[in-house]
């Protein structure tokens, strides 16, 4: 089948959804059917990776096609400059081009230029606003609800506002998730006869991990990864080891790194007044864990449905031949593998995502091999028959998806440069940790080098240790392996402007760190 003229795409994420939470990539057990019928008509990228494992960041490869070193969008709640383009300023001037859902790049309810159709269902970023004027937007999930007879029950900066504890907690049919279903369905039946470019981000199963699928899942029941409530390596990353010591929060006092609070900021959460106070379950107990696991399951099931009905739209719209459909996520979620929750660490339950590709004029198949957020635009753009801007960093694997290759020869990064930009000084030990830059090579044959000068550089097998359970990178057996992925890193920094600092490494006299 030939590529059609101006198809449509509909690009779908969520937000810290990991990899392992389909049947495509192993689960039988959540209910997602319909994320299982995209898989059967999809590329599906077996091994996907994020440019960052946090929320800004990541977002800002997918959104732009460069790295979140190259965009500015370095840490959390740094706004995406008005000079750096999104890929919806690549389309043909007969797009109609339209944003739905969390944005996470600056002034979250206002639209951003390049996008003809914006509409949000966040107002917890309006204490980064960059104008006052914007403080009197609210979203239009926040007017909709009002609409419905709710009470906003948080104030900030001067308006209420629905917090994410309630919004959460509210009946399956008034949640963002269903809320964003049907609204793009909508779109779709609006907008079937012209072409168009829609992105939708779901904040399902992003945190607080509650909401009205608890007690979909058996918290009992759950199947565990080998490194469940496991600790990282003794020679583990320092942030590493330090995000596991936070989770197992004694009761100790609420400034202490090692306590309740800390492991509240690791979990994402707030926990009832009794536990904060030490007068309930542990937070870090087995049952705890699996509660949240359990959760978080159910709103990935949860996410599921809405996406059903996006792809339900598309059919009765009659425009499925004609319309390419991305699945995949932000970044992903430890889910208590090496005995923490939440993301920030370059393991792989952070930093691998689902990717699904629906490209109908293209056989689809399993992909092997390590793949990149910074290709997806390209690779869109490629398949869809637009040129594809000379600035951006990525490469298409259209080509490779025609000819059935894998992506087995691939090597694939990862830019860390601390959490926010919202800190509260002076820094915890975890915080300081956290700011420190680290740089990450996968090579397409299953072997990741984390650097970093001030922490603990890394080197995993995941071949024979996909948990990541040993860290060889001062085992001198393995020195021209790390030499040869260092020198990888080196390579794309100086090819992507990146000017972070990392180890030098010296082959047969161990590990050197220094500057360059």
């Amino acid at each position: 089948m030939a590529t059609p003229t101006n198809p449509n795409l509909v690009y779908i994420f969520t937000d810290q959804q990991r990899a392992d939470t389909m049947a495509a990539y192993g689960n039988e057990w959540i209910d997602t059917p319909n994320l299982n019928r995209l898989a059967d008509s999809s590329f599906i990228f077996e091994n996907a990776y994020v440019s960052s494992p946090i929320c800004t960041p990541s977002r800002s490869t997918q959104m732009t096609g460069l790295w979140p070193h190259t965009n500015g969008c370095i840490k959390n709640n740094i706004p995406l400059p008005d000079d750096v383009q999104t890929f919806a300023e690549f389309f043909p001037s007969e797009y109609h081009t339209a944003y739905y859902g969390k944005w996470h790049l600056g002034d979250e309810v206002i639209k951003r230029n390049g996008w003809d159709e914006w509409h949000s269902i966040e107002d917890q970023y309006r204490i980064w606003n960059t104008k006052p004027e914007h403080d009197e937007v609210l979203s239009d999930y926040h007017h909709w609800l009002v609409g419905l007879g709710y009470e906003p029950d948080k104030e900030s900066r001067g308006k209420m506002v629905f917090s994410r504890p309630f919004t959460a907690s509210l009946p399956a049919e008034h949640t963002k998730a269903t809320y964003l279903g049907d609204r793009v369905s909508e779109f779709i039946d609006e907008r079937k006869d012209n072409p168009f470019a829609i992105c939708i981000n779901f904040l399902e199963p992003h945190p607080p991990y509650v909401g009205p699928t608890d007690g979909m899942y058996d918290p009992a029941e759950l199947p565990q990864t080998p490194v469940f409530m496991v600790n990282p390596p003794e020679n583990a990353a320092g942030m590493h080891r330090l995000m596991a010591e936070a989770q197992q929060a004694g009761n100790d006092g609420p400034s202490s790194p090692g306590s309740i609070s800390a492991a509240n900021e690791v979990m994402g959460r707030d926990l009832p007044p009794e536990e904060a106070a030490g007068e309930g379950p542990a937070s870090n107990s087995e049952e705890e864990y699996r509660r949240i696991q359990a959760s978080y399951y159910g709103l990935v099931t949860l996410m599921d449905k809405a996406v059903g009905k996006i792809l339900d739209a598309i059919d009765d719209a009659g425009i499925a031949d004609n319309t390419i459909i991305v699945f995949t996520s932000e970044h992903g979620d430890q889910m208590g593998d090496h005995n923490f929750f939440q993301k920030i660490v370059m393991y792989e339950q952070s930093v691998k995502v689902p990717c699904l590709m629906r490209i109908p004029w293209l056989d689809n198949q399993r992909v092997l091999g390590r793949y990149s957020h910074i290709d997806t635009i390209p690779t869109l753009l490629d398949a869809m028959g637009i040129d594809v801007p000379d600035h951006l960093q990525g490469s298409s694997k259209v080509q490779r998806l025609k000819d059935g290759k894998s992506l087995e020869d691939n090597y694939i990064f990862l830019d860390w440069n601390g959490r926010s930009i919202d800190q509260k000084f002076p820094l915890s030990e975890l915080e300081r940790m956290r700011e420190i830059p680290h740089r990450c090579v996968v090579s397409g044959d299953g072997w990741k080098l984390n650097l970093s000068v001030g922490d603990q550089s890394e080197l995993y097998d995941l071949n024979s240790d996909p948990y990541e359970q040993v860290n060889l990178y001062d085992d001198p057996a393995y020195k021209d392996k790390v030499l040869h992925l260092a020198t990888k890193i080196r390579e794309w920094q100086i090819e992507t402007n990146d000017t972070a600092l990392i180890p030098d490494v010296y082959p047969g006299t161990g590990h050197v760190e220094g500057m360059r």
